[in-house]
């Protein structure tokens, strides 16, 4: 799934138990975002949010 927090493209990707978090790079590569948990128990329709929350200080460097 591909989301979009405060402009940076976040891929999430559920792998048995477990949420995995990648950063999108422009040449359409990607990694993996280990600075960024996302407990299990969060579900599907509450990713986004839960991203808004946890990241919210990359509103700040928003131009």
């Amino acid at each position: 799934m591909e989301y979009y927090v405060y402009r940076k493209k976040i891929i999430v990707e559920r792998e048995k138990e477990r949420w995995i978090v990648f950063y999108s790079c422009n040449d359409g590569k990607r990694r993996v975002a280990e600075d960024i948990y996302i407990p299990s128990e969060v579900k599907k329709e509450n990713l986004l949010q839960y991203l808004e929350d946890l990241l919210h200080e990359w509103a700040s460097q928003i131009d």
